[in-house]
């Protein structure tokens, strides 16, 4: 800091930015600059705050998608580590159950290809190659060559998958329905309807029409 006895510099000088922790400032650091949610003098901002301090901090920046991006960025991290304890809870892991899953909606007899199962469980071939492997030697599926193309694997759920499913499946599912009550029924269904406009939107913007699964291989 300059010693205050010092005589002043001969022209005027810009006045300096404002401490990186006053509540408000654009951010300086960290792992996101933008909109997620940032920690300012011990609390946590939310969307609004970050929204607010973009619009005052550099006026005519669009900030309006903070409101909606944040959020789903921090139900999505919320909503997966709590399935993650849920998971651990009912001893499976969430790779495991997400095929077993993907079987057993599939209906009797519980029986897809491992390419069809990498398009329902939207990850790669390779990815599931592995889930259907280690699942196997879990005793929870059988696999065998299929017919028609070649290298065609068709993968069949076992009594002891079909178990573990409909052991865990409630459990999960019961769960999250938990977590959503707070809205009510008609506010659930208006949020379904507008996430599938908005995911849709954001695929042809993109130009991309694949579906991920965040957090797994």
């Amino acid at each position: 800091m300059a010693n205050e006895s010092a005589p002043p510099p001969p022209h005027p000088q810009p006045s300096p930015p404002p401490p990186p922790n006053e509540r408000g400032a654009a951010p300086t650091g960290g792992a996101d600059q933008t909109g997620s949610a940032e920690r300012t003098g011990g609390a946590d901002q939310t969307a609004r705050d970050i929204a607010a301090a973009w619009e005052r901090e550099r006026p005519g920046t669009p900030a309006t998608s903070i409101g909606i991006v944040t959020p789903i960025w921090q139900l999505a991290k919320l909503f997966g580590d709590d399935r993650r304890r849920v998971l651990a809870r009912a001893g499976v892991d969430s790779a495991t159950l997400d095929l077993l899953s993907v079987l057993r909606r599939s209906g009797a007899p519980y029986t897809l290809s491992t390419r069809e199962l990498g398009r329902r469980s939207m990850i790669t071939p390779g990815a599931i190659s592995q889930r259907v492997a280690r699942a196997e030697r879990e005793g929870l599926v059988t696999r065998v060559p299929g017919e028609g193309r070649p290298r065609t694997v068709q993968v069949t759920l076992t009594r002891a998958g079909h178990d573990l499913v409909e052991a865990t499946v409630d459990q999960v599912l019961g769960r999250e329905a938990d977590l959503v009550s707070g809205l009510a029924p008609d506010q659930q269904a208006q949020l379904t309807e507008l996430l599938d406009v908005l995911l849709e939107d954001a695929q042809r913007r993109l130009g991309d029409g694949r579906l991920t699964q965040v957090g797994y291989d």
